[in-house]
């Protein structure tokens, strides 16, 4: 059976079956022969899996003599920001499969200064790792630079005090008269974000905050906002705030239940620091899945706009060379790098919530206000095995609906980077001609991958 890959957002699978225990050692051997870390941090979501996954992964970093501090049950951030306080001798690991279902998991890494990496420093991993999964259990261990007897050793540590302080601190406005309803997805953000909001707020009510092991973004987390947008009418709450499984994305939703997704959140957040003279360059950095309507509402306010590939990292890569402070995804990966070295969703609600504060007006007014946005169509057409000829064979095609559609909409098919899929996004000022568009591309595809 082929061995996973690094995708967008590192190595995911089916637990137990794609990532196996084998598969984790494998993967934590490659890194310590290839990025020498004396230490390693590692956190973990909440599914039944993550025992199993970090069991294996403390057995092939202290086998290749570094010592490994365990986190525990923690949000992403807190993973990127504990290798950030750290020196750069420090790698962090985070057990996740973020939005997936829970018997999905994955290996996120971040590097030194708690960043993650490049598509470079994941090749070399990748070769060092595939490497070991290759070996027979009887070939002797290679030695590592310290030589073959040095071993590490693995400790657990107590909760992430400093990042909870960190979230803290960047509250910069009264929060005390809001009335917010957090859905943890029953993932990482469950034991943590109670404690965060209630300090600020008014009243914080929770759902998705009791996890099992099996119920981590089952039906609840950013990925299921109606759900959300229900608890928030009832409650008559002012704003909704929804993380995934690993807390590193946000959605929101207003106090009529409607969704505020990743865009809208950047937006409201790029005004508002352009008023305030805190968004360097008058710069914020999104993807290209960014909708239509944000860049043309960025343009109207004099904030240029960089576009990135899809994923988080090549965000954070141009934000990081060009020293740009905010950017991120639709999809709710919000990045404030003067706060965070990576997408945060808890800080990104309390950011937005001091978007509301200081307005004075409800989300629903300034969402409305900050951009329209044109009718998106997403289609996924999942594949049994993989096409990588497929994107050149559509290529004439999305060329002639793009020639159509002229300056009213786009198009963007990719093949996945975490799962075995062809992804579609049409946009156009008018829904009918979106929704014609993208079934012209599927059906299209269905075709060449019959």
């Amino acid at each position: 059976m082929p061995s996973p890959r690094f995708g967008t957002d590192g190595v995911r699978g089916l637990a137990n079956h794609d990532l196996t225990p084998e598969v984790a050692t494998a993967l934590a051997r490659g890194i310590s022969l290839t990025m020498l870390p004396n230490r390693v941090v590692i956190g973990g979501d909440t599914r039944a899996s993550g025992p199993m996954l970090e069991a294996a992964l403390v057995a092939g970093f202290t086998a290749c003599g570094a010592d490994v501090l365990l986190l525990g049950v923690v949000p992403t951030p807190a993973v990127a920001a504990a290798v950030a306080a750290a020196d750069s001798a420090t790698v962090g690991i985070m057990i996740s499969a973020s939005h997936n279902p829970f018997d999905d998991n994955g290996i996120k890494v971040f590097g030194p200064g708690g960043r993650k990496l490049s598509d470079a420093d994941e090749a070399d991993i990748e070769s060092a790792y595939v490497a070991f999964l290759g070996r027979r259990p009887s070939d002797p261990s290679p030695a590592t630079p310290d030589g073959p007897i040095a071993v590490g050793t693995a400790v657990s540590v107590p909760s992430p005090i400093d990042h909870l302080s960190l979230l803290s601190q960047a509250v910069d406005a009264d929060l005390s008269s809001l009335h917010v309803v957090l859905d943890c997805a029953n993932g990482a953000a469950s034991p943590w974000a109670e404690a965060v909001y209630a300090t600020h707020c008014g009243r914080v009510d929770l759902i998705g905050a009791s996890p099992n092991g099996v119920n981590i973004n089952d039906g609840v987390g950013s990925t299921y906002p109606d759900v959300l947008g229900a608890a928030v009418t009832d409650a008559k709450a002012d704003v909704g705030l929804a993380f995934d499984g690993d807390a590193d994305r946000l959605i929101a939703v207003d106090h009529t239940g409607s969704v505020v997704d990743g865009d809208h959140i950047l937006g409201l957040l790029a005004l508002d620091r352009k008023s305030r003279d805190r968004l360097d360059h008058d710069t914020v950095v999104v993807t290209q899945m960014s909708n239509l309507g944000f860049l043309q509402a960025m343009e109207r306010a004099g904030i240029h706009v960089i576009v990135t590939a899809i994923g988080d990292r090549y965000v954070l890569e141009v934000m990081h060379k060009g020293g740009y402070v905010l950017g991120g995804e639709q999809s709710g990966h919000v990045i404030c790098a003067d706060l965070a070295t990576t997408g945060d969703g808890m800080l990104a609600g309390l950011q937005l919530l001091g978007v509301i504060s200081r307005a004075g007006r409800p989300l629903s007014q300034l969402a409305a206000e900050c951009m329209t946005q044109y009718p998106q169509i997403l289609r996924n057409l999942r594949m049994q095995e993989p096409h990588p000829e497929l994107l050149d064979r559509l290529a004439p095609l999305v060329e002639a609906i793009e020639a159509d559609m002229g300056d009213q909409g786009r198009v963007l098919v990719r093949l996945s980077g975490t799962e075995p899929l062809l992804r579609v996004m049409v946009e156009h000022a008018q829904q009918s001609s979106a929704d014609n568009a993208a079934e012209r591309l599927i059906n299209a595809a269905i075709s060449f991958t019959a």
